[in-house]
């Protein structure tokens, strides 16, 4: 796991390197073991490595053997000695032990191909300096499929940048942080940015799945990603299991899982895993602890019981004997480490302090890798999203019989209604699908929001979230919606799940929280083998009636305590209503009473203040503030006041062209 970096198109080497290292730099606490770099007319490379196997020969940038073909790497390839075999049998020499080298001779072999025989969570920067017919050396970028490493990128006068973090492209200089307006319309929607974009305007992710290439030379147009990998053709691909029934289904994906398992617990260094009382993290603990004696596990606890997942977790770790540790978060606590945790942040998020202290815990405990669950909820069917996508599709075909102005005067009626009046946020969603169904591409993104496309254009000064439509992120969303209806209901909503909210939210945040303490997360439940397994079954594989994600306890039923599968669905939620109204009250409520000057001119300040005072009054949940508080923290960390530059452009800059789309994907 590593940090990396270049820039592409600066023809002096010595330029290059000086472009690169301030970015190296920002990148050490992703990497503190090792530095590498290399330098060459229009390209330099940077590389922190945090080292996890082949500690002493894992030195990057890694090379072919005459050294015309080089690689930085973050991430992992768990399939490396299998595809070593491979290439040793073709002629290819081996200097190290790493699973670094393995992309290099693949690409020698397979070229760009290479992502689709890579098995592991990856982002990585390849230069090729070999003679080609048609064109000289070539810098080829690839991001893995889930999304699970990030790869960032931006364009600067005919020169490329790119790296593991914003934060990094903003620390070569060559990049001016200004907030996109469309981004930032995003975020509110959803609690966090959306793919491709970021909340610096001219900076993007290459998207799950995708890959880029371009000269090694100054550029004279834009390089496009492409992808390489879809969830929706996934799905819809030739099946490997045949089953038609659950229980078949169960024995076939047993092997898959542990040998998945078996895999993810390689490292040369100490190894844990994140436990809660979820059924996810107990499957984990329950395979690897076969695999591994004495596995070390840990949870955060909290003082206030009904947020507690401690005394379960207990338990699980007493069955499967691991070495467990508990860490004590109180709201003062978080109080006094709050300006680190969303320092931490690599872009704004209501959901990624959670990650950085189970990291923090992690860390302290001497591990350099944890496995999660995460992606199990996604995969298997854990979210309630699977039961409320279909329940807002009905209601957004019944909105559209009615005229515009009926639907207005029932949405105006129903928060008021019965159960409605308790539930004031799923009151608004629904008036939301009911005024305008066709406001957003797909029903599923009305379960998501954060806010509702109305409150959003209430907290953007009357802003229409229209004016985003034409935005990479909205062409996003509508691909991903297109993928959905291709498919059965349920692998539907896993399509939309794993391609919105779990890289734009639970991935990103794990990645940068986690990494911020220099910890590796391992994320078994998304290997792409066990993602297509599930999402190609027919629904009768999947599911039984009344039993959550029946399919995973089918499958691990003998390993699977009892008291964790009866239990009902639970989130791994900090107790953040009983801390707004404590602990946190008065830094909170400073915060939304001061927004950052750079926000001021894009946020109405009144409309910031009623959602402060809905949540005081209960008529809405603290994650609408608190996502808010994490905005505007991260804003004033990361983005100075330009009131000329919002003068002259409106906002949005001009400097950086529409390169930014996904096209293809």
């Amino acid at each position: 796991m590593c940090g990396i970096c270049g820039v592409v198109g600066i023809g002096d080497s010595k330029e290059a390197e000086a472009v690169v290292r301030p970015m190296v730099a920002a990148l050490r606490h992703r990497g503190p073991d090792d530095e590498g770099m290399l330098a060459v007319p229009h390209v330099a490379l940077g590389i922190r490595r945090l080292s996890i196997i082949d500690l002493a020969g894992g030195h990057q940038p890694a090379f072919n053997e005459d050294r015309t073909v080089a690689v930085v790497f973050n991430g992992e390839i768990y399939n490396f000695q299998d595809l070593r075999r491979q290439l040793e049998a073709k002629g290819h020499v081996f200097r190290t032990h790493s699973d670094t080298e393995s992309i290099v001779h693949a690409y020698e072999e397979w070229g760009e191909e290479c992502v689709c025989r890579l098995r592991g969570m990856f982002a990585f920067a390849l230069l090729d300096k070999r003679p080609k017919q048609g064109g000289g050396p070539c810098v080829f970028l690839a991001r893995d499929r889930l999304g699970i490493k990030p790869l960032y990128y931006a364009f600067a006068d005919g020169a490329i940048l790119f790296a593991s973090e914003v934060r990094a492209l903003l620390a070569s200089g060559c990049v001016t942080p200004h907030i996109s307006q469309a981004a930032l319309d995003s975020y509110l929607l959803f609690g966090s940015v959306a793919e491709p974009m970021t909340l610096i305007e001219g900076i993007s992710s290459v998207p799950p799945g995708h890959r880029m290439s371009f000269p090694a030379t100054r550029l004279a147009r834009w390089p496009q990603p492409r992808a390489y990998w879809r969830y929706g053709e996934a799905a819809r691909g030739e099946p490997e299991c045949c089953a038609r029934d659950l229980g078949t289904a169960a024995s076939e994906l047993r092997p898959l899982l542990e040998d998945v398992v078996r895999s993810y617990l390689v490292a040369d260094v100490p190894l844990g895993v994140f436990l809660s009382s979820g059924m996810d993290s107990t499957a984990l603990v329950a395979m690897a602890s076969r695999e591994q004696q004495g596995l070390h596990t840990f949870t955060v606890a909290f003082s206030e019981k009904p947020f507690s997942e401690a005394s379960l977790a207990r338990k699980t770790a007493e069955r499967f004997r691991t070495r467990h540790d508990e860490i004590l978060l109180t709201g003062e606590e978080m109080l006094a480490r709050l300006g680190e945790a969303v320092a931490a942040l690599d872009q704004p998020t209501m959901n990624g302090i959670n990650t950085y202290f189970v990291s923090w815990a992690a860390r302290r405990v001497g591990l350099k890798v944890a496995l999660s669950g995460l992606g199990g909820d996604e995969v298997f069917g854990g979210y309630s999203t699977f039961v409320a996508t279909p329940r807002a599709a009905r209601l957004a075909a019944a909105a559209r019989y009615l005229p515009r102005a009926g639907r207005a005067t029932a949405a105006a009626v129903l928060p008021s209604l019965g159960r409605m009046r308790r539930q004031p946020d799923a009151a608004r969603k629904v008036a939301a699908i009911w005024r305008e169904p066709d406001a957003l591409p797909h029903p599923y993104f009305f379960v998501r929001t954060l806010f509702t496309p109305g409150q959003v254009a209430a907290l953007r000064a009357g802003r229409p979230l229209g004016q985003s439509q034409d935005s990479p992120w909205w062409r996003w969303l509508e691909e991903t919606a297109q993928q959905a209806r291709g498919l059965d209901r349920f692998a539907g909503v896993s399509c939309l799940e794993a391609r919105t909210y779990l890289v734009n939210t639970l991935l990103r945040d794990t990645d940068s929280v986690s990494m911020s303490h220099s910890l590796e997360v391992r994320v078994p439940l998304l290997d792409h083998r066990l993602v297509e397994f599930v999402a190609q079954l027919p629904p009768s594989a999947r599911q039984r009636r009344g039993v959550p994600k029946a399919l995973l306890v089918e499958a691990l039923g003998d390993l699977l305590p009892p008291e964790i599968v009866r239990q009902p669905k639970r989130t791994f939620t900090f107790p953040w209503k009983h801390w707004l109204r404590g602990a946190l009250r008065a830094r909170v409520e400073a915060a939304l009473g001061e927004l950052s000057p750079a926000l001021r001119p894009l946020l109405g300040e009144n409309a910031v203040q009623k959602v402060w005072q809905d949540f005081l009054s209960g008529r809405t949940s603290w994650s609408r503030p608190w996502g808010l508080y994490v905005l505007n923290e991260w804003v004033q960390h990361h983005i100075a006041a330009d009131h000329s530059y919002l003068e002259r452009t409106g906002v949005e800059s001009p400097a950086f062209p529409p390169g930014v789309e996904s096209k293809g994907s």
